[in-house]
């Protein structure tokens, strides 16, 4: 099996693509909210649903996959992008909150299948690449940096009297490509029917008791929580600032950017320097963030915090992936899989939501000195792997000799 099998490059284009979506929708879904909802407080619900439909889709989707297989389940999924769009587009035009939220639902359980991309390709090479397959998928992601918040700023007037209606059709067509996309991946795995009866592997207790998977869930799980929480609020936060659309839309390009340009070596760094490093160098750029928002909240504040940031979320849920992989057999990786993806957006969706009421109540710096625990909790995370593993390695040591 080489590193350079077809469904890497093709599952990085269908990345850019949802991440495109995913991008416009962070940069536009919180405003939209709060022009649409009565209770200003609940102006990022839209962005925390869709969250929550990830969670709620990870291990259904999971379970689809293993029983007709990736491709045809990925397909299936754009129909959800799809409707979300129609929905969200036609919940604008007609000023309804409620039906916005049904439509970035849809789009989360179009996401619930699309966070399978990054796992797709490291289990389409051989071990040694596996850190590489993950990132050099993630490279779409730098596509969607530009793509996604000049959409948003291109389209927000197409449809008039309806300020984002026209993005929102926009994602329909990403959607579309999306299909055509996923339709040319070569994955030999037809789902459940060619295991043999009974094949499953180990129990999912054993699985994710281990050390690794829990170091690796917990860093993915807080990483992309402190990321959500604070990225989901910014919009908010830079709109009461006074800041413009378009400066908003320029500090998410930047902290999309840095969630995915640097891809284009996280494997490498990974491979050369070893995972638990690299993840802790993640950590240590959310603390960077946190304090330069700590620091004020000038443009340059918000676009400095919002790019370190994004890669420490690219640091920390890139290296947790590779971690995760070193968990589980071929025939465990669905439910392995499926446990580390539902825990991961039951917590980014309660920080989503969490992080609108907080800011409306309490501003911008609870918001951040809220993510300081949880970014503690990954620092301990990280120095207990590293204290277990030389444990580890002492004890085979003395028994070898």
């Amino acid at each position: 099996m080489k590193f350079y099998h077809r469904n890497v490059p093709l599952l990085s284009v269908a990345q850019a693509l949802m991440m495109s979506c995913n991008s416009l929708i962070v940069a536009t879904a919180a405003l939209v909210g709060y022009n649409l909802a009565e209770d200003k407080s609940l102006a990022t619900l839209p962005l925390a649903i869709q969250f929550i439909a990830v969670m709620c889709t990870s291990i259904p989707a999971a379970m689809l996959m293993e029983k007709i297989g990736r491709k045809a389940a990925f397909q299936i999924a754009c129909g959800f992008g799809i409707g979300g769009g129609l929905l969200a587009s036609t919940a604008i035009v007609n000023g309804s909150f409620w039906l916005f939220v049904s439509g970035t639902a849809l789009v989360g359980m179009f996401n619930g299948f699309g966070n399978y991309y990054r796992f797709t390709a490291a289990d389409s090479v051989e071990l040694a690449y596996k850190s590489k397959a993950v990132s050099y998928t993630m490279l779409g992601g730098v596509i969607a940096a530009i793509a996604g918040p000049t959409l948003a700023k291109a389209s927000r007037q197409w449809i008039a009297n309806a300020e984002f209606a026209g993005s929102y059709m926009a994602i329909i067509v990403l959607y579309l490509g999306s299909f055509a996309v996923l339709s040319f991946l070569d994955i030999k795995d037809k789902g459940r029917r060619n295991l043999p009866a009974g094949d499953s592997g180990r129990p999912i207790k054993e699985i994710v008791c281990q050390a690794e998977y829990i170091v690796a869930l917990i860093c993915g799980m807080l990483g992309y929580a402190i990321m959500s929480f604070i990225m989901t609020a910014t919009p908010l936060a830079m709109n009461q600032a006074s800041f413009l659309f378009d400066d908003t839309a320029v500090v998410i390009q930047w902290h999309v950017m840095a969630m995915f340009a640097p891809s284009f070596f996280t494997g490498n760094l990974i491979v050369r320097f070893g995972v638990l490093r690299i993840m802790f160098f993640g950590a240590v750029f959310a603390a960077c963030a946190i304090v330069i928002n700590l620091a004020g909240s000038s443009y340059f504040h918000f676009l400095v915090a919002l790019t370190s940031l994004g890669l420490s979320w690219n640091f920390l849920f890139v290296g947790a992936t590779t971690l995760l992989t070193e968990t589980y057999h071929s025939n465990e990786r669905n439910k392995a899989q499926a446990v580390n993806d539902f825990v991961i957006f039951s917590t980014v969706s309660i920080g989503s939501l969490s992080s609108g009421a907080l800011q409306n109540a309490f501003g911008w710096q609870i918001v951040n000195l809220g993510a300081i625990p949880f970014l503690a909790v990954i620092f301990l995370a990280l120095g207990w792997l590293k204290y277990y593993r030389t444990k580890r390695l002492e004890i085979v040591s003395t028994l070898s000799s």
